[in-house]
C-alpha cells in the first residue's frame, strides 16, 4: 500500500529536515552491504535497511558537475559546470540552488565541507543559498590533519582528522537549529587525494593485506561510517530522527580499481562504474523503510524529490531537467526515462558521452567508437551488441547529441571571475584560475585547485585572468609568492586595460613545505605556508577585462607565484 506523504499519525505537522551526506570518490563497492566483504560500514549499511534505496542511481564521472546538477536539479553543462579546475568547476550565480530555495521557505541552510562549484562571491555558497559556510570552496585539500578551514569567509585553525572535524560541525548546526526547519548539505571531501587517515583505520586494512592505496581509502570509508554513526545517534538524541529526510550518496565512481561490484570503469569514465553510486533517503513514517527501487535515478532529481517531500513548491525559474522520485519510493511508480552523461578533460568536446535507460547503455568514447550494451543481459559490459542492434544505437547516439545541442544552448566558456561586490571586498585570483602563456607551467604540471606558476622567464610571459568587475575603482593588490635569495631584485608587472603596476622585490621571500602525512605519494602539489606581499596599488574599470601578472627575471632565478588578492 502506498504510503501517504504528510498523513501519518505522531508526526508534527512541521516542515521536515534535510540532512544530504555526500562523500567524495567514495564508489558503489566501498560499503558491505554491496557486496564488499573486505570493508566495514556498519551505519551506512544500517542506514539502507532504513532507507529506499535506488538500485541505479547515476552522478557524473567527476565532482563538481555532480555538485552543480544536484545543487539546481539542472544538468551541470547548463549551470556553466562543464569540469574540476581552470574555472570550468564553476556555477553561474544566476542559477537558483536547493539551498536558495529552502532558504525563500524558512529553512536555515547550511553548507559544510567541500564546495567546488566556485571560490569567489557570488558564485560562493555564501552568495549560493547557504547561511552557513565551514569548510573549503576549491576541488580538493591539502592535508586532513589539525588544518585551516574557512568559517563564513574567516580562516579556522582545526584541530583532529578533517572528516571528524566536519562532522562535529554539522552535529553542531543541527543542534543550534532543531527548534526550526533546516538544510544540512554535508560534503565530506574523503576519501578524495590526498590519501591520509588515522593510523588505526589505516593498519586494520594493512593486516588484511591490501597495498597502501586501498588500504588507506578503505580507511578513509570506515571513518565516514563513523561518522554518519554519529550524526544518525546525534539525530537520535535530539528527537529528530522522525521529522528529518537523510540523503546518503557519493559523487562519482571509486577514485582507484578496486572492488565495484564488477561494472566496467571508474572516476572519469562514462561507464556504468563511473557513473552508478549509492543512493539511500530515509524518512521514518512517510516513506518504506528496506525497500529496493528499480526507477533510474539521478542527481538531477534531488531538487525536485526533496521539495515534494518538504511540500515546497518547485521555483518558476530555471527550466528543470529533473524528476521527482516520491511516486517511484512509495508507488513502486517507474518511469522510463534516459539519463545522460558527459564528461570533460582540460577541453569541451562532443565525447566522452553515453546514454542510459533501464535496458541499454550507449557509449561514445573520444576514439570516434559507438559501444552498444544490453545492461539486463551484461551488467559488467563485457560486449558490445552495436552491430547487432544498428537501429538502437543510432536512435540513442540521435538523443544523445539533441540533448548536447540542448544543454550547450548557453554556452561552455569558463565563467569569468567575479570582482567587485560590496559583499566580499577581497578576492583571490588563484593562479589555477588563470591562463599561461610562453613557457610558464604549473608546478603540478595539471593545474589543479593550489597550484602554483614556476618558469619565470621573459617578461612577454603572463599569468592572466579575466574578471568581470562590478565596482570601478583602486585595488590594493597583494601576491603570495617564494623568491629565493638569487633572484632579488626583481621587477614584477600587473598590466590592465588601464595601466601598468610595477613592483621591486628587494628581500626573499619564503613559502616552507609542511608536513604531509601521506600514505602514498600524491599526485596533487604539497601544501606550503605561504606570504601575501603587497605590491601597491592599480585601478580597474568596471565591466569584463583582464588581469596579466609577468615578472622581470634572469636565467637560473626562481620566482614561484601562487595568487592574487585584491581589495577594494
Amino acid at each position: 500500500m502506498p504510503v501517504l506523504l504528510g498523513c501519518q499519525s505522531g508526526i508534527e505537522d512541521k516542515s521536515p529536515n534535510v540532512l544530504i551526506i555526500i562523500t567524495d570518490d567514495q564508489g558503489w563497492g566501498d560499503l558491505r552491504i554491496h557486496d564488499n566483504d573486505s570493508i566495514f560500514t556498519p551505519n551506512l549499511d544500517n542506514l539502507a535497511t532504513e532507507s529506499v534505496r535506488f538500485d541505479r542511481f547515476y552522478v557524473c564521472p567527476v565532482c563538481a558537475p555532480t555538485r552543480a546538477s544536484l545543487l539546481t536539479g539542472r544538468y551541470h553543462i547548463r549551470t556553466g559546470t562543464t569540469w574540476v579546475t581552470r574555472r570550468m568547476e564553476v556555477m553561474r550565480s544566476e542559477e537558483y540552488t536547493i539551498a536558495e530555495s529552502f532558504r525563500d521557505h524558512g529553512y536555515s541552510t547550511a553548507c559544510i565541507g567541500k564546495w567546488h562549484n566556485g571560490s569567489q562571491y557570488p558564485t560562493d555558497p555564501k552568495g549560493q543559498g547557504f547561511d552557513e559556510f565551514f569548510g573549503f570552496r576549491a576541488g580538493h585539500w591539502l592535508n586532513y590533519f589539525n588544518t585551516t578551514l574557512d568559517h563564513n569567509g574567516v580562516k579556522v585553525k582545526t584541530n583532529g582528522y578533517i572528516a571528524d572535524v566536519l562532522t562535529d560541525h554539522a552535529i553542531e548546526f543541527i543542534s543550534d537549529h532543531r527548534e526550526k526547519p533546516f538544510f544540512c548539505y554535508l560534503s565530506i571531501n574523503t576519501p578524495h587525494a590526498p590519501f591520509q587517515v588515522p593510523d588505526t583505520y589505516f593498519n586494520r586494512y594493512k593486516t588484511m593485506g591490501f597495498d597502501d592505496k586501498t588500504a588507506c581509502i578503505y580507511g578513509m570509508c570506515e571513518n565516514i561510517d563513523d561518522n554518519m554513526g554519529r550524526l544518525l545517534s546525534a539525530l537520535d538524541s535530539l528527537n529528530l530522527r522522525e521529522n528529518t529526510i537523510v540523503v546518503f550518496l557519493t559523487d562519482n565512481g571509486p577514485n582507484s580499481w578496486r572492488y565495484n561490484g564488477g561494472m566496467k570503469g571508474k572516476k572519469a569514465h562514462v561507464d556504468e562504474g563511473g557513473v552508478r553510486v549509492p543512493f539511500f533517503i530515509r524518512y521514518p513514517g512517510q516513506l518504506p523503510q528496506g525497500t529496493t527501487v528499480n526507477q533510474l535515478g539521478a542527481h538531477i532529481d534531488l531538487f525536485p524529490t526533496l521539495h515534494e517531500l518538504c511540500h515546497i513548491p518547485l521555483p518558476g525559474t530555471l527550466p528543470m531537467d529533473g524528476i521527482s522520485l516520491v511516486r517511484a519510493m512509495t508507488e513502486n511508480n517507474v518511469e522510463e526515462r534516459m539519463v545522460f552523461t558527459h564528461q570533460v578533460a582540460w577541453t569541451f568536446k562532443p565525447v566522452p558521452g553515453a546514454v542510459r535507460t533501464p535496458e541499454y547503455r550507449l557509449v561514445l568514447n573520444n576514439r570516434g567508437d559507438t559501444l552498444l550494451y544490453n545492461m539486463l543481459d551484461d551488467p559488467g559490459q563485457k560486449t558490445d551488441i552495436s552491430r547487432q542492434h544498428p537501429d538502437i544505437s543510432a536512435r540513442l547516439a540521435q538523443e544523445y547529441y539533441s540533448w548536447l545541442n540542448d544543454v550547450t544552448s548557453s554556452g561552455t566558456e569558463a565563467i569569468l571571475v567575479p570582482v567587485g561586490y560590496p559583499e566580499a571586498p577581497s578576492v583571490e585570483l588563484p593562479a589555477s584560475d588563470g591562463t599561461l602563456t610562453g613557457q610558464l607551467k604549473y608546478k603540478g604540471i595539471a593545474g589543479w585547485a593550489h597550484d602554483w606558476v614556476v618558469d619565470f622567464g621573459p617578461v612577454t610571459d603572463s599569468c592572466f585572468w579575466k574578471i568581470d568587475n562590478q565596482t570601478a575603482g583602486t585595488y590594493s593588490i597583494s601576491a603570495e609568492l617564494a623568491v629565493k635569495e638569487a633572484t632579488v631584485p626583481c621587477k614584477l608587472f600587473l598590466t590592465t586595460p588601464d595601466g601598468n603596476l610595477v613592483a621591486t622585490i628587494e628581500q626573499t621571500i619564503d613559502a616552507t613545505y609542511l608536513e604531509s602525512p601521506d600514505r602514498v605519494p600524491r599526485g596533487e602539489v604539497y601544501e606550503r605556508e605561504w606570504q601575501m606581499t603587497n605590491l601597491g596599488e592599480i585601478y580597474l574599470q568596471d565591466g569584463e577585462q583582464f588581469i596579466s601578472f609577468k615578472a622581470e627575471t634572469q636565467p637560473g632565478h626562481q620566482l614561484e607565484f601562487k595568487s592574487l588578492l585584491l581589495t577594494k
